[in-house]
């Protein structure tokens, strides 16, 4: 496991005060590699937090261009970032704030041909898409894999997260079943996306260094209108085609 230089016992000295933390726990996360599935506005945020708090190598995949309509809550993309890929928007920008932390940049529509390729070294899965149809492709592989997934989603000022750590708990199969209708351009707030991502990457954290307790198998769903959080247990189907 690689040790932390200099720099990054600074960096981290706030973080590593917390009683479990530490310097070896810091270390773990520098050794982990996460899969970001998303770089819009739920992997914008992601991205973010998980650069700041120091896991050593974050692979993006993302196949879309950045467009305007994404401004409004995809805070990596800026207006000079018109028409580039999202994974070389946002991937440039990480570097500048943590040059401790690889970044790799990968420009592709995920398939059962090349999800393994790309997202086989990862250690975790973070869900931070805006379709099904991908979303179930990467619970299929990472329930294969024995991979934790972090599954985000939001409409409007409303989000939900969930944790998938496979053969324990539901994985998103369990949870949706078939494949929703898809709605097409769907209304989002800004800081839904903040907020969501914000549980997903803690959910990461929690995962590796072993503090708190995590959403695992269990669905939290918040409603920003109302400001309100509510938590339902989710079951493993015994009919379920993937876990």
């Amino acid at each position: 496991m690689d040790k932390l230089n200099e720099g990054e016992r600074t960096r981290y000295q706030r973080q590593m005060l917390l009683a479990g933390w530490g310097e070896g726990v810091q270390a773990t996360l520098k050794a982990k590699a996460i899969g970001v599935v998303g770089a819009g506005g739920l992997g914008c945020s992601a991205l973010l937090q998980l650069t700041a708090v120091g896991f050593g190598r974050i692979i993006i995949v993302d196949r879309d261009t950045v467009e305007l309509s994404n401004l409004n809550r995809q805070v990596l993309h800026w207006e000079a970032d018109l028409a580039r890929p999202k994974v070389h928007s946002v991937s440039e920008k990480l570097r500048s704030m943590n040059s401790n932390v690889k970044v790799e940049a990968v420009q592709a529509e995920l398939k059962h041909e090349n999800i393994d390729h790309i997202l086989g070294e990862a250690d975790a899965l973070i869900d931070a898409l805006d379709n099904f149809p991908d979303r179930l492709l990467i619970n299929e592989f990472a329930v294969s894999r024995r991979i934790p997934l972090f599954h985000g989603a939001v409409w409007g000022f409303e989000g939900r997260a969930i944790t998938v750590l496979p053969g324990r708990t539901a994985c998103l199969r369990c949870l949706y079943g078939e494949p929703p209708r898809t709605a097409g351009t769907f209304p989002v707030v800004g800081v839904a996306p903040a907020l969501v991502a914000a549980i997903q990457v803690t959910e990461v954290i929690k995962h590796f260094t072993g503090i708190g307790e995590m959403l695992a198998g269990e669905l939290l769903v918040y409603d920003g209108a109302t400001m309100r959080f509510l938590r339902a247990r989710v079951e493993r189907r015994p009919d379920c085609p993937v876990c």
